[in-house]
């Protein structure tokens, strides 16, 4: 038996399903953003690629988390 996703990588099966896009994709996209706050990123998430707010708030919260080493 595989453990469940916890915290913000438990939605990704559904942001990829929902939005057609890898993780890594989304997580490329983040990345090469100018902005670097994470309100910023997110509201640029969901007006540029009409992400909801809990799909964009958990890829950058893991994107922004992976990037300081947590």
């Amino acid at each position: 038996m595989t453990a469940a996703a916890k915290g913000p990588s438990s939605y990704f099966p559904s942001i990829e399903k929902k939005y057609g896009r890898p993780i890594a994709e989304w997580q490329e996209l983040i990345r090469s953003s100018p902005l670097a706050k994470h309100m910023q990123l997110v509201s640029w998430l969901k007006t540029e690629h009409r992400l909801g707010h809990g799909h964009a708030n958990a890829l950058v919260s893991h994107t922004l988390a992976e990037d300081a080493g947590q």
